[in-house]
């Protein structure tokens, strides 16, 4: 039962690393990526759908992404999805398609955007410790009920910390190879 406890919860804490690291791929670096659109979504057809259901999207380039929309009374729907995102660029409509140009990026946006991934990495911690107080919980509660011993309560938590301490070093490995890509001029 106490293995049980530490597999849950270390799936949980690999869970948190994912998503921070899901969140990280909507962070611009020096090359643009289409994952900078992965939080848009418009409405079709009464549904929030995001961009890449709706037409091809494709970073044509470090700077630009051209998004084809399958349907062509879609494209007035995704212009003003974008401009309401507030993602640093100003959709392009030719008629057929929506081009985006990314400046490159300065010196201040690469700050911000390290900033915002510190962010990220300190939810995951937070969520990581959230985590790790859960596990304990329920090692304590196993105390209570009589069904451990106190020694054998103080060794699984000792080794739930052991576990923390293992995911935190993760996330900060994570962060530090990610600053170092995002401050790469």
């Amino acid at each position: 039962m106490l293995n049980e406890i530490f597999n849950e919860c270390e799936t949980k804490m690999q869970g948190s690393i994912e998503h921070m690291q899901r969140d990280f791929k909507t962070l611009r670096t020096g090359k643009v990526g289409t994952s900078v659109l992965d939080n848009i979504k418009i409405d079709y057809y009464g549904t929030p759908t995001s961009l890449d259901q709706v037409g091809s999207v494709i970073a044509t380039d470090a700077t630009t992404i051209v998004i084809n929309p399958w349907e062509k009374n879609l494209l007035n729907d995704i212009e003003s999805a974008i401009s309401a995102a507030n993602i640093g660029v100003n959709p392009n409509n030719d008629g057929e398609q929506i081009k985006l140009f990314f400046p490159p990026m300065t010196v201040e946006q690469r700050q911000e955007s390290a900033k915002k991934m510190k962010g990220m990495g300190e939810n995951a911690k937070v969520s990581i410790r959230n985590d790790r107080r859960d596990a304990n919980d329920k090692i304590k509660k196993l105390e209570k009920d009589k069904e451990i011993t106190q020694d054998e309560s103080k060794s699984a938590q000792d080794n739930i910390q052991k576990i923390t301490d293992k995911y935190i070093t993760k996330v900060d490995s994570i962060l530090k190879d990610k600053e170092a890509e995002i401050l790469k001029v």
